[in-house]
């Protein structure tokens, strides 16, 4: 997954501004204790940390 497809579907989901917030603000455990953009940084593939977000969030699975 690109990240333009990664940022794309994360704005769908929260909407835009909620999106970049919650990508700086929110760490989960399930991204060893990151943030999206932590993980991002750390070299995780955009693919994994959107799986970890599904999960996490309950995104419904015709978003995933």
């Amino acid at each position: 997954m690109r990240l333009t497809v990664f940022w794309q579907r994360m704005a769908e989901h929260f909407g835009p501004g909620y999106a970049e917030m919650f990508a700086r603000d929110h760490v989960m455990s399930e991204l060893g204790g990151r943030t999206v953009n932590e993980a991002l940084e750390a070299g995780w593939a955009a693919k994994e940390v959107w799986q970890v977000v599904c999960s996490v969030m309950d995104v419904p699975r015709e978003r995933r």
